[in-house]
């Protein structure tokens, strides 16, 4: 917590040194998380850049009610949904009761052999089920899943409660395997029968 608040101070104090250090402990990070809301290069480095812009514009008012990284993320997060909102808005959140179906199709892979669960194809499929899912579940899974953020980080982040975030993750990854499910099980099945 000394680190966090001494590159706080130097944030506050406008010291370059701070806001390298600030920059390349995060940049990465929030362009992963901002790339899997937005799904395309321009964007997720568009909303790097504001998140930043915004993260020193605000951070005399930051008051450690979270971590640093959290706060950022939260404001990469609202970036990357104002940047989808504005290039689809079209596109609205869907009602968190609404009821997914149960998947129709679910197949063991654990027979699968490792370098086919990490072809290129593969990567690639589980890549564009990702970018398909609703905002609101892609989220969720970005943050937890592929970032690794505890669930509460996540839900400060996504500014929802740590209940509704589980939900929010378990829709995904059912909305995902059922979306794969199709692709792997045609190598599951010749094995199989």
């Amino acid at each position: 917590m000394d680190d966090e608040a001494a590159l706080i101070d130097g944030l506050r104090r406008r010291d370059p040194q701070a806001f390298t250090l600030f920059f390349e402990t995060y940049a990465d990070r929030v362009y992963r998380l901002a790339y899997g809301i937005v799904g395309n290069e321009a964007d997720a480095e568009e909303a790097v850049q504001a998140t930043f812009i915004s993260a020193l514009e605000a951070i005399d008012r930051f008051e450690h009610h979270a971590r640093l990284g959290t706060w950022l993320y939260r404001i990469a997060y609202n970036h990357a949904l104002m940047i989808l909102r504005r290039r689809r808005p079209e596109e609205s959140l869907p009602d968190e009761d609404d009821a997914l179906p149960m998947p129709s199709a679910l197949a063991d892979w654990s027979t699968l052999p490792e370098d086919r669960l990490l072809s290129r194809e593969a990567q690639e499929v589980l890549r564009k089920a990702i970018a398909e899912l609703p905002t609101t579940l892609r989220a969720a899974f970005v943050c937890r899943d592929i970032e690794g953020l505890s669930t509460a980080d996540c839900a400060q982040i996504i500014g929802i409660s740590e209940g509704a975030l589980k939900v929010r993750l378990h829709r995904a990854r059912l909305m995902l395997r059922e979306r794969v499910s199709e692709y792997f099980g045609e190598w599951v099945a010749p094995e199989n029968g």
